[in-house]
Formats: C-alpha cells, sequence, structure tokens
C-alpha cells in the first residue's frame, strides 16, 4: 500500500486576535478540521486571560496561568499557525491583514475578535501613569507588581463604576486587606448612579459591601488629568493615588476605522451570520457590534458566538450554509464581592452569599478545563507484521524539528572520518570543522551548509531561524558572511499559498542575510510533504577561527541561553506543567533563536583561541569537539551557564528532544539533577563557544552585555587530555 501524501492546503483563514470567540473556534477545529484550510492566529502575545476570572486573581483566589489561555498550546492542537505580532489593518482589495512588525498577511476568510480597551486616551497623563482594565494582560502584571511593593497605606483609584469597576475595586480592597495594607480605594464616575447595569436589589448589595470594605464611590464626577500620585477630577478635588485604574467605557482599536467596514460608533457592524459589510470578513466578541440585536459588551456573547461563528467560517471556506446567532435578552451576572463570595443579577433579580462563589468558580473553572488538557500526540499506528528493527528505528516520540532533527555524532562520526583527504592546495580544512576553508589571494573563503526541519506552521519565522541557524558557521569561524543559496522544500499547497509561502519564506530570509551583510543570489526549490529551509552561505575572514585553538588558562564565553530543543519538543507535546505558560515560554526561545550571532562574533573574534557554535550536538557535545581539536580539558561552573526560561522544568518533567539521547550517548560525562539534561540538549541557531584569553574575558562579557548579547563566563581551558567536568 503506497503511502498516502498530506492533502494540499488551498484556503487561508486568519483569526485577527485571541479573543473568547476565536479561542473557543480553534478547540472546536481541532476536533474535526476542514481540509484544505490553513489556519492562521494573530495576536500580540502568546496567551490571552479570561476576563471571568480576572477579578478572582486580583484578590488573591487564582494564580495568572489559572486565568491565562496558552494560545500557542491550543494553536498546536488546532494545527494552526500562530503569528505573535499585533494586526494594524485589512487591505481587502487584495486580501491582506496588515500587521505591525511582518507586513502583510494572505487571507481568503478573516475574522476579528481583538477585544476592546478601557483607557481614556483624551485625559491628559492617562496613559503615563494610569493603567485599562482592558486589554487585561498589561493590567493584571502592573497589580501584581504593585501589590509587591508591599505599601503600608495604598492608595488606590478606579475611574468607571460600573459592574467592572466596582467588582475590581472589591477585588482590590481584599487583596490588599490580606496583604496587611490599610488601603484607600476611590471609585470615580462620570455618571450619577454607579451599576447602572445591574437590578435594584443587586446594586443595593454590591454598594453596601464596597461600604463595609471602605470603599469610597464618587458619582457625577470625571477626571481631568492624571499625575504619578494623584487624579484631579472635574469638581476640582484631588484624590490621592498610587495606582490608577481605568475600567471607564469601551474604546475600540483605532485602525478599524481604515478597513472601509460598516462601524458603530468605532465598533464593526455584523449580521445575525457574524459577517461585516464585507462578507469574507467576520467579526465576534466586543470588537463587534450586533446591529441586529444590540447587547451589551459582555464575554457571555464571545463564549456564545463561538460555535455560530465556527459554523460560518467553514461554511464560507467550503461552500456551505450560513447559521444565525440570536443572542438572548438578559444573561446571569456572578459578580464577585472580594472575599470567597458573589451577588448575582438576572432580570432584576439578586441572590447573594458564599455558595454563589462556588457556582461561579465552577462555571469558570469549567470553561478554563477546555484549554488545559489535550488529548497527548500519538506515534502512528504500525502494521502487525513489519520488519526487524521498525520498532526501535521509530522511536517512543515523534520526530523533533529543527535541530533535533539531526543525525546523531555517531552516525557521521565513521562517515565523516572515511572521507578523503583534500586534494586541492586551496582546501584548508576537512571534516569536522565548522565550515570549510578555502585560500583566497586576499585570505581565506569560509563555506557552510545547514538546513531545518520545520518545528512551526509559520514559514517566516522559520526562515529567519534558519538563516540565523545557517550563518552561525561563518560567524562561528570569525568570518563576514557573503553569499546566500536557498535550498526550500514547500509541503504541497494552491498555487496562490504556494507563491505566498515562498515568497514569505525568501522575503524573511533575505531580510536577516541583508542585515548580515549578504546576498541571496538564488537556490533551489522543491514539493515535497512538509516545510523544510536551508542555506548555504560563503563568507570571507582574514584570521579564521577553527576549534583548534584553545589554550589552557583560557576563559570559556557562551553567549546564548541552552534550552531549545526542550523547549520545542515540549511544545510540539503540547505540554503543561504548573506555574508555567508553555506559550510564554515558547516565545522567549523563539526570540532567543531569531536573535543573530553578528554582534557577538564581531567582538569574540578579534580575541578568540577557538570559537565554535552551539547547535545540534549540544553544550557538551560541541565543547567536546573543542577539547578534542585543541588537546584540552575544561571545568565549567554549572551555575553560570545560563538557561532559557523553563527549560529546567520542562526537562525535569521528561521532555527532551528526539536528538537528546544520541548527544548523551556521545559523550563520556555524566551529572546528576534537573539541569543535566539541557548539557546534551540540541540546539537550533544557538549561541558562540568561545575560548578567550582569562585576562581579556571579564571586558569582552562586559561588551557583550552592553551590546545586548546574553552571555556568561561558563568555565576555563585546563590541561588535557579531552575530557569535562562540571562544578
Amino acid at each position: 500500500m503506497m503511502h498516502a501524501p498530506p492533502l494540499p492546503l488551498v484556503r487561508d483563514l486568519v483569526l485577527i486576535g485571541g479573543g473568547h470567540a476565536h479561542a473557543l473556534v480553534l478547540r472546536q477545529w481541532a476536533m474535526d478540521p476542514l481540509p484544505g484550510a490553513r489556519v492562521t492566529l494573530i495576536n500580540p502575545g502568546p496567551v490571552a486571560p479570561y476576563t471571568g476570572m480576572l477579578p478572582g486573581h486580583i484578590a488573591g483566589h487564582y494564580a495568572r496561568d489559572d486565568l491565562m489561555i496558552d494560545l500557542v498550546r491550543l494553536a498546536r492542537f488546532a494545527g494552526a499557525r500562530v503569528i505573535l505580532d499585533r494586526a494594524v489593518g485589512i487591505d481587502r482589495a487584495v486580501g491582506t491583514v496588515l500587521l505591525q512588525d511582518r507586513g502583510a498577511l494572505r487571507y481568503d476568510v478573516a475574522s476579528i475578535d481583538i477585544g476592546i480597551g478601557s483607557g481614556l486616551p483624551d485625559v491628559p497623563g492617562m496613559a503615563d501613569h494610569a493603567v485599562a482594565a482592558k486589554p487585561l494582560g498589561r493590567y493584571a502584571m502592573a497589580w501584581e507588581a504593585f501589590v509587591a511593593k508591599g505599601l503600608a497605606f495604598p492608595r488606590v483609584v478606579i475611574i468607571g463604576a460600573g459592574v467592572g469597576g466596582v467588582e475590581l475595586a472589591l477585588a482590590s480592597a481584599h487583596r490588599l486587606r490580606v496583604a496587611g495594607a490599610k488601603a484607600q480605594i476611590t471609585v470615580v464616575d462620570r455618571g450619577t448612579v454607579a451599576l447602572p447595569g445591574v437590578g435594584r436589589g443587586a446594586r443595593a448589595a454590591l454598594l453596601r459591601q464596597a461600604a463595609g470594605m471602605g470603599v469610597r464611590i464618587v458619582t457625577a464626577a470625571a477626571p481631568v488629568s492624571v499625575a504619578a500620585d494623584a487624579v484631579v477630577l472635574s469638581t476640582g478635588e484631588v484624590l490621592g493615588s498610587d495606582f490608577t485604574l481605568s475600567v471607564a467605557g469601551a474604546q475600540p482599536q483605532e485602525w478599524l476605522a481604515d478597513t472601509g467596514l460598516k462601524l458603530h460608533k468605532g465598533f464593526v457592524t455584523v449580521s445575525p451570520t457574524l459577517q461585516t459589510s464585507d462578507p469574507a470578513i467576520f467579526a465576534a466578541g466586543d470588537a463587534a457590534h450586533m446591529a441586529y440585536a444590540p447587547r451589551p459588551k459582555a464575554g457571555v456573547f464571545a463564549v456564545r458566538q463561538a460555535p455560530v461563528l465556527h459554523h460560518n467560517l467553514r461554511a464560507a471556506l467550503s461552500g456551505g450554509a450560513m447559521r444565525r446567532y440570536r443572542p438572548q435578552r438578559d444573561y446571569l451576572k456572578l459578580i464577585s464581592t472580594g472575599a470567597k463570595g458573589a451577588v448575582a443579577d438576572k432580570f432584576g433579580l439578586r441572590l447573594g452569599g458564599g455558595w454563589l462563589w462556588g457556582v461561579k468558580d465552577r462555571i469558570d473553572r469549567a470553561f478554563m478545563a477546555k484549554f488545559f488538557d489535550y488529548p497527548a500526540m500519538k506515534m502512528p499506528a504500525l502494521p502487525a507484521e513489519t520488519a526487524l528493527g521498525l520498532i526501535a528505528a521509530m522511536g517512543n516520540k515523534p520526530l523533533c524539528g529543527g535541530c533535533g532533527a539531526k543525525v546523531g555524532a555517531g552516525a557521521l562520526v565513521g562517515t565523516l572520518s572515511s572521507l578523503p583527504l583534500p586534494l586541492r592546495p586551496e582546501v584548508l580544512s576537512g571534516p569536522g570543522d565548522d565550515a570549510a576553508i578555502l585560500a583566497t589571494p586576499t585570505g581565506v573563503q569560509v563555506l557552510t551548509t545547514d538546513h531545518l526541519r520545520s518545528f512551526t506552521p509559520d514559514a517566516a519565522l522559520m526562515a529567519r531561524i534558519a538563516a540565523v541557524h545557517a550563518l552561525g558557521d561563518v560567524w562561528a569561524m570569525g568570518a563576514t558572511p557573503q553569499v546566500a543559496l536557498a535550498q526550500i522544500t514547500l509541503p504541497r499547497l494552491s498555487g496562490p499559498l504556494q507563491a505566498d509561502m515562498l515568497a514569505q519564506v525568501m522575503q524573511a530570509a533575505t531580510a536577516v542575510f541583508s542585515h548580515a551583510g549578504a546576498d541571496v543570489v538564488g537556490g533551489h526549490t522543491s514539493i515535497g510533504d512538509e516545510l523544510t529551509i536551508g542555506f548555504t552561505v560563503t563568507g570571507v575572514a582574514t584570521r579564521p577561527i577553527t576549534k583548534s585553538g584553545a589554550r589552557p588558562g583560557d576563559a570559556l564565553i557562551l553567549t546564548k541561553p541552552l534550552g531549545s530543543g526542550t523547549i520545542l519538543a515540549a511544545e510540539m507535546h503540547m505540554a503543561r506543567i504548573p506555574g508555567l505558560l508553555m506559550g510564554e515560554v515558547w516565545a522567549g526561545c523563539i526570540a532567543t533563536m531569531q536573535r543573530p550571532l553578528g554582534r557577538a562574533a564581531a567582538i569574540l573574534a578579534p580575541h578568540a583561541h577557538a570559537m565554535t557554535d552551539v547547535t545540534g550536538f549540544g553544550l557538551a557535545g560541541h565543547l567536546l569537539e573543542m577539547m578534542e581539536a585543541s588537546d584540552t580539558a575544561a571545568i565549567l561552573t554549572l551555575a553560570e551557564i545560563p538557561l532559557m526560561l523553563g527549560a529546567v522544568e520542562l526537562a525535569a518533567a521528561g521532555y527532551a528532544s528526539s536528538l537528546a539521547l544520541d548527544n548523551r550517548e556521545g559523550v563520556d560525562w555524566r551529572m546528576t539533577g534537573p539541569e543535566a539534561p539541557l548539557m546534551y540538549d540540541p540546539q537550533t541557531a544557538g549561541g558562540l563557544l568561545a575560548s578567550v584569553p582569562a585576562d581579556q574575558a571579564e571586558r569582552l562579557l562586559a561588551a557583550l552585555l552592553s551590546a545586548g548579547e546574553t552571555a556568561a563566563i561558563i568555565g576555563t581551558v585546563t590541561q588535557g587530555p579531552a575530557h569535562m567536568t562540571l562544578t
């Protein structure tokens, strides 16, 4: 039976924003993906907060990771690509979403769920000295930092006395009281009545609770200016404030005004099918205005829009029939009261008591549970009868991407050692060097090639990392990049998507090479089962730096933290570790991999006795290569070795690259502890490892840090024979 190739991708669905509706759409999509559709999620950050649990987090009842939807994990589950960027426009004429940092992204069908802001941009000083409750992520972090100050008499001013403002005031009062502070909390509203959006009974109960907790509510007053320590009101009163929060109103994102879509007070008008005035663009959540059935801005509508939105997006991509969304006339409002209590309001009726907190807590946790536990990745089922050795060759985990997909050192050693010695006199190096070295009339030229199996469906991101990775060998030899040739294997795509992906790859890669001073002069493309990107790169140097010059007494400098192999493997398996948000860990790892080594190489190369880049064989493997080539040994200080955020926790939980075992077997060096696996961890676009004179080490480190590099002195070189010791 022949192997069935993957189905081609032929249509683009782009979800703009990681709001509640889009999160639920992605979860439903994962359960039943539409063949041929490529799904993309655009969001500025890797996680998105769930609004229902925010007051509980402010009050101290929930940890941060309890209320954050990990969009990276969710996108992996849904088979979607996630792009961490901010949408700033839509060019409907050509069908592209305009992004802040990476240009345009094509769509066939798009959906907007970008939430709202609650700031007051027209109030002087607000942007500099206050925090808006929406978007929620920045507020939550700013609040935690404020509480950590431990002020004895903190002053908090909250602008907006709607449900959100009063609920957050009660949560703030409770949190500060538990911390032992004597807080002064004031809620200000331009209206004449606080809590206008709830029934009389619920309003009375919440106002009694506020009075009992010392929360003052000022109505018929508006802020006219905000300073670092005060808020000036329209009545002339000046409120001292150490933390100013705006929960007033709902501000649409400004870029929507330039889309040409029909708007209502800045919000996108949608029909009962959740389509905008452009039928190829949908909208949901707070960014949408349901002109046919206007409702207040509330998360409950986004949640209930999700099934209809999911169905209609599929219909728009496949030619199916649309469904209508019919919002309920009213909804149950469960409003927390600071401590573990709540007030319920619906149709003007009011209930209260501690038991309602339990109800609210169960509802909120049930919602978040949808994004916590996903089915684990499974290996493909094998036939009942197989050739001997197939199970062992398959391994017990899916193949990693990046450098985790390299052939192990054990398989390479014998092959490389059997190659003949160079015959041409201009060839100055042989197998095992970071790059080939060719003599020229003015110095030397170095030549290297490298490619990466994709670990993300974001082709532009893969291209940037692959370019940085391929340049690493040139920089490691102290050479200046010269030209590059691309080798690209694209997955099966329709003509428009193929052209789009190739353009993304080449534009992203060219930007990296151009910044490094190199020209992309051509290459080769082909079609295969998956995206693979590689580059052949040349460079020029007057003094090539090899692995063989390390001297006893030298200091060892490493310029990037370790952990990318472990993190990429964990992300592929949708890992969830208490206290960690995998999306944030992944985002930090991706940012590190994209950082070029050019500046670090320029600082180290004039002084380095030996240098290499830490990639597929891990720190231990590449350091051992340097020691063997130099006939020296090394002593490393574990505490000085920089590690990526979350890498130790993920390694301790058993996550590892599929190449890690080969790397460990290839090094005669054993250590125990949670950091141990990271010494063998295959790095993609890893840092430079340089052996430098001891009397220059601190000066070079200071120069690296001043240039914005992450660097550390991790050990010293000693007398051989080649081995490594860890202290």
